[in-house]
């Protein structure tokens, strides 16, 4: 995980600095004006510090080695310490946020010194906004010809599309809490700040339920993206005495641990010493062409036991929704 793991670490431990000078200076502007919204701000940025900790610890986990209960390492570590994430961003985040607001709204208080909020808010977007671009560009050097959404989607690196969508969060976050703190003192009315607490909690909601979602699907198990596939495939059948391959499957471990097993058909000519070699030789050239490769299961069979074997699989899979 060395390549992508470097450029985790960098990613997260931005963040953290960036969050935890943010929450701290929320709370205490919260504590000065009295602001709910400021509140929240503190509340989101807490657990956006908490939550770079959790992917930190996750990509310390993730680096470990295999062991003898771990045999292919523990990279999945940092697809569950994600999805972690993305719950308590829903459930510290957005749920605490949303009870501040609807709490302020019943009981209103005016603000004390809206100036403060002001500063802290102007503060606080210009550190996200610097966390928010090194991000941006970590990841920009990984999607390639994607877009972003569609990037975000495809990336088996958790970290850094979580900062991202963190960070974005956190400065829509801050526009609402300006734009509540203004037109609660432009208006007179002090339960608008606790509405910009609940706008604040619905953002936090919605990028919990993406960042939940993208988690799941890497700790439930995705494949190797297309052109990966399509490579290993091709090494294979090069190779002299293959007749035909299929891939039976990839998925990935982590970042940069990917699992592979071929079903390949050697030439009845081989004997059994050939066809072992011809094996090492599948793995040796897959694993060099892609290094993200840890492991690569070669199952000689022909082509008519595979769509069996395949078929079989589809009907057991298909059977639990009859």
């Amino acid at each position: 995980m060395a390549k992508s793991s470097g450029s985790s670490h960098k990613v997260v431990y931005a963040a953290l600095a960036g969050n935890l000078l943010i929450a701290l200076t929320k709370f205490g502007a919260a504590w000065w004006t009295g602001s709910s919204v400021m509140l929240s701000e503190g509340v989101h940025s807490l657990v956006d510090t908490s939550n770079q900790g959790l992917l930190l610890y996750g990509l310390y986990r993730a680096s470990l080695p295999p062991d003898n209960d771990h045999p292919l390492g523990h990279g999945r570590e940092l697809y569950l310490w994600s999805f972690v994430v993305a719950v308590l961003m829903f459930t510290f985040g957005a749920g605490v946020t949303l009870l501040e607001g609807a709490r302020h709204i019943y009981q209103p208080t005016a603000i004390t010194d809206a100036r403060i909020n002001y500063i802290v808010l102007g503060a606080s977007f210009v550190f996200e906004a610097t966390t928010w671009a090194i991000a941006v560009r970590e990841f920009s050097k990984t999607k390639g010809d994607l877009g972003y959404l569609q990037a975000i989607r495809a990336s088996k690196d958790p970290p850094n599309f979580l900062v991202i969508l963190e960070d974005s969060a956190a400065l829509l976050g801050i526009v609402i809490a300006a734009a509540a703190t203004f037109a609660a003192e432009r208006f007179h009315l002090p339960q608008l700040d606790g509405w910009g607490s609940v706008g604040i909690a619905v953002v936090l909601t919605i990028v919990a339920l993406i960042s939940a979602r993208e988690s799941k699907g890497l700790l439930l198990g995705e494949p190797a993206r297309p052109r990966v596939r399509r490579s290993i495939l091709a090494i294979a059948k090069s190779e002299p005495g293959v007749e035909r391959a299929d891939l039976v499957f990839t998925v990935h471990l982590g970042p940069d641990q990917v699992l592979v097993a071929l079903s390949v058909e050697f030439a009845d000519s081989l004997a059994t010493t050939d066809i072992e070699k011809k094996i090492s030789e599948i793995e040796n050239e897959i694993q060099s062409r892609h290094h993200e490769v840890i492991a690569v299961f070669v199952k000689p069979q022909t082509a008519t036991r595979f769509r069996s074997y395949r078929d079989r699989i589809r009907a057991q899979m298909a059977a639990p929704g009859e």
